[in-house]
């Protein structure tokens, strides 16, 4: 168990001694090695363009992804009680579902023009299909007996949501939340690159015309390493206080 813990340390090691000895062979500037994008995270940092532009990606995010898991977990979770909701909105989901994201930012942008309302309007009807379905699932699978005994001890909605509901749909809130990021701050680089003066996406573009691909790879690490302490230092905790009843 012990060992165990020491695994993703060794993990990320692996990684980046891959990654540096790579380099090393093809010693081309389109694969820059990690002390070359290491150097210009650095100078990146210290100019104030990462931090800016990171920070009006992340807010993107949160504002995005707080209404996507509201509308979709709100939405799914009704889905899943009332199956003739569920039978009338059914192709409603399919057909968002496989609408292309590129699509549905282009037309967010030309219906309302190129506004940040627009553009988190775009990151959100591209997410908020994937929370429904995994809500909607997840309601459906809820343990009927549980429900039968709420309604016996006279539970109210309220009630029997946080103390039934929630506490079964908790695997599927983490895999929607977990999802979500993964898939939003995809989306909003490229909502970025499309309409945005400013954002991970658009800095991305202009790295993309000017071949840079240390300063492409050191935006990439610095948001990833955003997530990645995300995870650690509030998914991971919050699963960990939501598992406690087992």
């Amino acid at each position: 168990m012990t060992r165990s813990k020491y695994l993703p340390i060794v993990s990320i090691f692996t990684f980046l001694i891959f990654w540096f000895g790579l380099a090393a062979f093809l010693h081309s500037s389109l694969f820059p090695s990690p002390e070359v994008v290491a150097r210009v995270l650095w100078q990146q940092c210290q100019s104030g363009e990462l931090p800016y532009h990171l920070g009006v990606t992340l807010l993107r995010l949160v504002v995005s992804f707080t209404i996507s898991m509201l509308l979709g977990c709100g939405i799914g979770i009704a889905l899943g009680f009332n199956e003739k909701l569920n039978a009338f909105f059914d192709n409603w989901l399919i057909i968002f579902l496989n609408i292309p994201a590129l699509v549905t930012i282009i037309l967010c942008y030309v219906w309302f023009g190129l506004s940040e309302s627009a553009a988190i309007l775009a990151v959100i009807l591209n997410k908020v299909p994937n929370v429904i379905v995994t809500l909607r699932e997840g309601t459906r699978a809820l343990d009927k007996d549980l429900l039968n005994m709420a309604k016996c001890y006279q539970f109210g909605r309220l009630e029997t949501l946080c103390h039934v509901v929630l506490p079964q749909l908790h695997p599927f809130l983490m895999s929607a939340t977990r999802s979500g990021l993964a898939l939003i701050w995809k989306i909003i680089l490229m909502v970025e690159l499309l309409g945005r003066s400013n954002g991970m996406g658009y800095q991305l573009h202009l790295f993309f015309q000017w071949f840079d691909i240390a300063s492409i790879l050191a935006y990439t690490v610095a948001f990833v390493s955003v997530i990645q302490a995300l995870e650690f230092l509030v998914l991971k905790p919050l699963d960990k206080q939501a598992l406690k009843w087992r």
